[in-house]
């Protein structure tokens, strides 16, 4: 019998672009959901889409599934959150603080999605730069922080890992080098955030621990920090999406760092008694949704 969850699983393959990405953001190992797709297959006598297209290319089969989940889905996800309204109230309020900076790119669609789907819950930024969002949650200046993982001190929602490359100059010595290592950053600038140095993940977990000597210099805007690498002012450790058209327009270049990569994982935390509501756990899902839909060489965390 097609169900509800057969739907979901065809509007994810569509949104995220490939079977891998569609099993996290369904939150299934890619096996079960395979098993889900042969079944459907099985049941209706044909493939639902081309295995080798990238993106993935949908048979009549599945286009015409497509179109009854694309009438489907926005219904029954409207009539979730309107009973969420009817069962917790439709009023709140979402003061976002972000430790990650390179999140404002994606985080705006993000919201604007939000406000539609939940107009009764005023959402904002809160403005300023912090050193330290968590403290907002302390003080109750934030409701919710998109940043590291506070799971010992408030209730937390995975989001997905990234890579962090490092960025330099076309013409910096390092260029030639397939990916770096701690010791080449040895005598060199290094351009971050105006964020204490724990963190910044390329400091903690490589430069300190391998008693690396450099000089730091801040800016607050991702775009001035890259300005700054392309004039040869030092180096920078970025998010992969947040460079990733600076790269392609040969603006500046990008390596991995180390022999396995830099990786840092991404969360929403909240104080405990948001953590039930439902607008909380929906602005959650457009944030993983939007983002398996549009940022490459991220994986989202189950």
């Amino acid at each position: 019998m097609l169900e509800i969850r057969h739907l979901r699983t065809l509007a994810a393959l569509r949104s995220a672009g490939s079977l891998v990405r569609a099993a996290e953001l369904l939150n299934l190992t890619q096996s079960a959901l395979s098993h889900q797709v042969k079944l459907l297959e099985d049941r209706y006598g044909g493939p639902l889409f081309e295995r080798k297209s990238v993106p993935i290319g949908f048979t009549a089969i599945g286009a015409r599934l497509l179109r009854l989940a694309d009438m489907l889905l926005p219904e029954i996800e409207q009539a979730e959150r309107d009973v969420a309204r009817l069962m917790q109230g439709d009023q709140g309020q979402l003061r976002v603080a972000l430790e990650c900076h390179t999140c404002f790119d994606w985080l705006m669609p993000v919201m604007d999605e939000f406000r539609a789907r939940w107009p009764e819950v005023e959402i904002d930024l809160v403005s300023g730069f912090h050193s330290e969002p968590a403290e907002l949650l302390r003080t109750g200046a934030a409701d919710l922080v998109i940043g590291s993982d506070y799971s010992n001190e408030y209730a937390t929602f995975p989001l997905f890992r990234f890579e962090i490359l490092t960025v330099m100059a076309q013409k910096h010595r390092l260029a030639s080098q397939r990916r770096l290592h701690a010791a080449d950053f040895e005598g060199e600038t290094l351009i971050t955030y105006p964020v204490p140095e724990h963190r910044i993940d390329l400091i903690r977990e490589m430069l300190r621990p391998a008693g690396v000597t450099f000089q730091r210099r801040t800016a607050e805007l991702t775009v001035a920090i890259l300005q700054l690498v392309a004039s040869r002012r030092g180096l920078a450790a970025l998010p992969n999406w947040a460079i990733k058209n600076y790269v392609d327009y040969d603006y500046v270049i990008a390596r991995p760092l180390g022999e396995q990569g830099l990786w840092s994982d991404l969360y929403v935390s909240v104080p405990a008694p948001l953590r039930q509501k439902a607008y909380v756990a929906d602005f959650v899902k457009v944030i993983r949704e939007q983002c398996a839909a549009t940022l490459d060489g991220i994986k989202l965390l189950s």
